[in-house]
């Protein structure tokens, strides 16, 4: 049994404190700001000019002057708490699901390499309720007004009486509208917390009664999850993230948001699990687990750079207005995060991890997991930010937000998963495979 050390449980609730005083002073900031200040954000952004590029949907509908820029802008930059937020509890989210995902994939194919670190995956997994709730909070502030992410939110712009009347949204709306909605992150948070607590119960009464009959039980609820997480997958990408802009839309959108988080699961299942092997509670984690472990996040991290420049190239290459915008707003505004990233989230895991024995180096290894998961909470980042908050975040409190969001999630996180493991026990014995995962050796 694990035993959470005093040392990372005080680290961890640093990091949640830290990360709300931080986000404290970043909210106390953003919302100090007034109308002239606003107005001198805008200026400052649109070099005194009138002409801007619209960073949303929002910006092309309706009568458009002054006042309603700068109505605009002031959502925008008052969207900065909760876009911030959205993006550390949207990434942490899909680690956690994404873990359950990997960890049925080993139940289901069988794989007998993987049972020494499958009470890790269990573990990583069990922030998914935590992690729901966080969405759950953000889409509520969203419903009741608070919060502006998701314009088409706006009853006037599928009111064919409005002025601001929006065709597309309107045509839209069938799926986009709000009692739908909530109805759909209820089941997201609801349905994938209870495939966890059901997966984490029937791997644990394995272990008791080591019967073939609960061996299979824990295959079909596998299979279950598998199929829940294929469509959910899919359908929480495009309401928590594509529906920043309605407008736009993309086909290959879900895989690459799921792949994003796909890739950070595994770098999060490899920094436990090193992290308990350097602990002396797991000793039967050796180089050969790593190596599998680090093929895993290399493959992913090329996968996921495919993705994306699948869905760059296709819709730049086309040159439509409607489509290249997307690009474009990252382009302009946030050129210093969007092409960046490819640095940590291709290149680095490219040349550092294409070498096999490297894959076994704790040290590497390790540090390129780390690296992982901060590429692509940039990547969420720039998934996030461009739409709800537009240009208006190159600013101190933005930063003191976003790290402070991030920080709060990652302490929690930690600390969430850190306690689970307490819980369980870390060999699952249970498992018929357990000593074809004890005696596991790559053969190359």
């Amino acid at each position: 049994m694990y035993s959470f050390s005093p040392k990372l449980r005080l680290y961890s609730i640093i990091l949640i404190v830290t990360g709300l005083v931080l986000f404290g002073i970043g909210y106390a900031l953003n919302h100090s700001l007034d109308d002239v200040k606003i107005t001198e954000m805008m200026e400052a952004v649109h070099h005194g000019s009138d002409h801007h590029v619209p960073t949303n949907s929002a910006e092309t509908i309706g009568p458009q002057d002054q006042a309603a820029h700068l109505e605009h802008a002031t959502h925008q930059v008052h969207n900065t708490p909760y876009a911030a937020l959205l993006t550390a509890a949207m990434l942490f989210f899909g680690i956690s699901a994404c873990a359950l995902f990997f960890l049925s994939i080993q139940h289901v194919a069988h794989a007998g390499w993987s049972v020494i670190v499958q009470r890790v995956m269990e573990a990583v997994a069990s922030f998914i309720p935590v992690g729901g709730i966080l969405l759950l909070i953000l889409t509520f502030l969203n419903v009741g007004g608070v919060a502006h992410l998701y314009h088409w939110m706006d009853p006037e712009l599928t009111n064919p009486e409005s002025p601001h009347f929006d065709v597309i949204l309107y045509e839209k709306s069938k799926f986009l509208n709000i009692p739908f909605y909530i109805v759909r992150v209820l089941i997201y948070v609801i349905g994938a917390s209870f495939f966890v607590w059901k997966i984490k119960k029937l791997s644990k009464k394995l272990d008791e009664t080591k019967a073939r009959s609960d061996y299979k039980s824990l295959y079909n609820w596998s299979v279950g999850y598998i199929a829940f997480f294929g469509f959910a997958s899919a359908a929480w990408a495009w309401d928590f993230l594509m529906s920043i802009d309605p407008h736009w839309y993309s086909t290959l959108y879900i895989w690459y948001s799921m792949v994003s988080t796909l890739s950070s699961a595994v770098a999060a299942i490899i920094l436990v699990a090193v992290h308990l092997k350097k602990k002396g509670v797991l000793p039967q984690f050796n180089d050969n687990h790593l190596h599998d472990l680090a093929k895993f996040l290399f493959a992913t991290s090329l996968l996921w750079t495919y993705l994306w420049f699948d869905q760059f190239m296709l819709y730049w290459y086309a040159n439509i207005p409607e489509e290249v915008r997307y690009f474009f707003d990252r382009f302009e505004y946030y050129k210093y995060t969007f092409l960046p990233m490819l640095i940590i989230n291709f290149l680095l895991p490219l040349l550092v991890l294409v070498s096999s024995s490297i894959k076994r180096n704790y040290k590497v290894v390790t540090t390129m997991a780390v690296l992982v998961i901060l590429g692509h909470w940039l990547d969420f980042f720039n998934m996030v930010m461009p739409g709800t908050v537009g240009p208006f975040w190159d600013n101190a409190q933005t930063a003191l937000l976003v790290f402070g969001a991030f920080f709060f999630t990652v302490g929690l996180f930690i600390f969430v998963v850190m306690t689970a493991l307490t819980k369980l026990k870390l060999i699952p014995t249970g498992n018929p495979l357990v000593h074809e995962s004890e005696i596991f050796e790559y053969p190359f």
